[in-house]
């Protein structure tokens, strides 16, 4: 997305990154952008988000990424020359609209919803619902789900431009707002479709049969591995015990300390990059029941060529053709059964994966660069 504003428009960026991330090299944003300085991310304590909890009627993600640091840079920012637009970066950042328009009143906001967060959250609360032991955390799910309701609402009033990732969520956004109050435009979530082509040289000594990658600290991803791990995975050793699972991401939660102990299955940590994992892959799997938006990871493994076997929420948002592009599976035995048919059948895998790979093109940011000019005239 910085890629394609930078090619017609001047671009600041502002952002936050996480305290282990503060030294990297920033020259490949420097090539495109003025970089301002990055904040850390604020570290919030549990007693802190409690204390929210009890003590204001808000979403806990309202003050997620709540800084001081960050809004002295921002009002420093606003400060400097005249900004035609000024692009929140999703609804965690949506606090900091107030600010912008104090700052800046005259400056286009435009809010790119990265999730519909309402609809995330209905649907965390739902799957705590199944299990006696989450129940706590399903109360604080509802109360999250609640506010947000009334959260998002009033923040997508509060921009003056909407995007959403795909027709699925801007029908969520629409349930929260008149129709006739305000557009939401849609602009795919999108890649550089060549990073993940052609298969790195480190990539000979890393294999796996199935790779999953995210975040391994976000509660869709823990929820989706730990379900996989716990229903389809005794399945597939039934019958293919020697079948290997890599899961990929940094900070994996505590939650997942204990699938390690089951044979085959390897979880990596933070990695330099995943393209060496997605190659290494014979299926990638994306087995999530929460979610909203749509799934990076979905077109970086089929841009890699992979076979991709999803649960019909993990797919959502992409206009996927079940057994044609992509295997969508909902239950275990659905699951187990997909895995060993593509694991058994080397030809399939090649078939499914070069029909994925096309599928992807179309998600290139090259592509999206046209559907831009909905927002920003040239």
């Amino acid at each position: 997305m910085l890629k394609a504003l930078a090619q017609k428009h001047q671009v600041t960026l502002l952002s936050f990154t996480e305290a282990e991330d503060l030294s990297e090299d920033n020259s490949p944003l420097n090539d495109l952008c003025r970089v301002l300085p990055s904040v850390p991310v604020p570290i919030r304590s549990t007693r802190a988000r409690i204390k929210t909890v009890l003590t204001t009627s808000l979403p806990d993600i309202a003050f997620r990424l709540k800084s001081d640091d960050f809004s002295a840079a921002l009002a420093e920012a606003l400060a400097e020359p005249y900004y035609d637009a000024v692009q929140v970066e999703g609804i965690e950042l949506a606090s900091y609209i107030d600010l912008i328009r104090s700052c800046s009143p005259d400056t286009q906001i435009v809010l790119d919803c990265h999730n519909a967060e309402t609809e995330l959250q209905r649907r965390a609360f739902q799957s705590d619902l199944h299990r006696i032991s989450r129940w706590p955390a399903g109360v604080y799910s509802f109360i999250q789900f609640q506010r947000l309701t009334r959260f998002e609402r009033g923040v997508l009033a509060e921009a003056d431009s909407i995007i959403a990732v795909s027709e699925t969520d801007r029908d969520q956004f629409m349930k929260l707002i008149k129709r006739d109050y305000k557009e939401v435009r849609i602009i795919p979530n999108t890649i550089d479709i060549t990073e993940y082509t052609s298969p790195p040289l480190e990539n000979e000594h890393i294999k796996y049969d199935l790779v999953f990658t995210g975040k391994m600290d976000y509660r869709p991803n823990i929820d989706g591995v730990l379900w996989f791990a716990e229903t389809v995975w005794p399945l597939i050793q039934d019958q293919r015990p020697q079948t290997t699972l890599a899961i990929v991401g940094q900070r994996p939660h505590q939650r997942l300390a204990g699938l390690q102990q089951g044979y085959g299955i390897t979880i990596t940590g933070r990695v330099p990059k995943v393209q060496p994992y997605l190659h290494g892959a014979s299926i990638f799997i994306v087995p999530l029941r929460i979610g909203s938006g749509t799934r990076l990871k979905i077109l970086e493994a089929m841009a890699a060529g992979k076979p991709v076997v999803s649960t019909s929420v993990g797919a959502e948002g992409f206009d996927v053709s079940d057994g044609e592009d992509i295997i969508i599976a909902d239950t275990p035995e659905d699951w187990a059964s997909a895995i060993l048919r593509l694991l058994n059948n080397p030809g399939l895998r090649k078939e499914l994966g070069s029909a994925a790979k096309d599928f992807s093109a179309r998600y290139d940011w090259r592509h999206i660069v046209p559907l831009l000019s909905t927002i920003y005239p040239d």
